[in-house]
């Protein structure tokens, strides 16, 4: 039985090594500050909000995220599944607004142990 704890605990901590810190991009979705995850945008950014779609630039996506935080204030943010691999990764939440419940999938690379955001959808 202390093998195979031991075994588990080895194959979790080499899992963590590869797992993205996406703390940051979830307090922006619980706070509705989009300028904060200006940092973390990747060149191209491909964004679907209700209302508005774009592929563009990261400061672009910025600025639509930035807006549809403006109309629909978050108040809440709950991550629903998240997967990491070496170079990237997703994350799907539900955003809780004055409005309702939305879900969100966002999809993320990594380089250099820095998350940058690729795609995200608000549905």
């Amino acid at each position: 039985m202390r093998k195979i704890t031991c075994i588990l605990v080895f194959i979790l901590s080499v899992l963590s090594i590869y797992a993205a810190d996406i703390t940051m991009i979830v307090n922006v979705f619980k706070e509705g500050n989009a300028s904060k995850i200006a940092q973390n945008m990747d060149t191209e950014v491909d964004i679907a909000v209700p209302g508005a779609a774009n592929k563009g630039t990261g400061a672009a996506a910025v600025a639509i995220l930035a807006r549809f935080f403006e109309l629909d204030k978050p108040t809440g943010f709950t991550v629903l599944h998240h997967a990491d691999r070496k170079e990237s990764g997703f994350i799907v939440g539900k955003l809780i607004t004055g409005k309702g419940e939305s879900r969100v999938n966002i999809t993320y690379g990594t380089k250099e142990d820095k998350v940058l955001i690729q795609s995200i959808r608000i549905e």
